[in-house]
């Protein structure tokens, strides 16, 4: 689900649209913390997307917990 950047961060390998991925790995995050709502993307509160550990980038996000 995650590959590593040129930075050692974590970033997801499944784009911008992989609502179901980002919401199950979101659930297995022991530091998952919400964004504010106007940040949000998926419908699910508990989503990687809506997530304020999460920088977007072109292609998905990263997650700026440790790798």
């Amino acid at each position: 689900m995650w590959l590593k950047d040129t930075q050692g961060k974590k970033a997801f390998r499944h784009g911008h649209e992989a609502f179901s991925l980002a919401s199950e790995a979101a659930a297995e995050c022991g530091d998952f913390r919400p964004d504010v709502e106007e940040e949000w993307v998926a419908d699910e509160e508990r989503s990687c997307y809506n997530c304020r550990l999460r920088r977007w980038t072109a292609e998905s996000f990263v997650c700026l917990l440790p790798a």
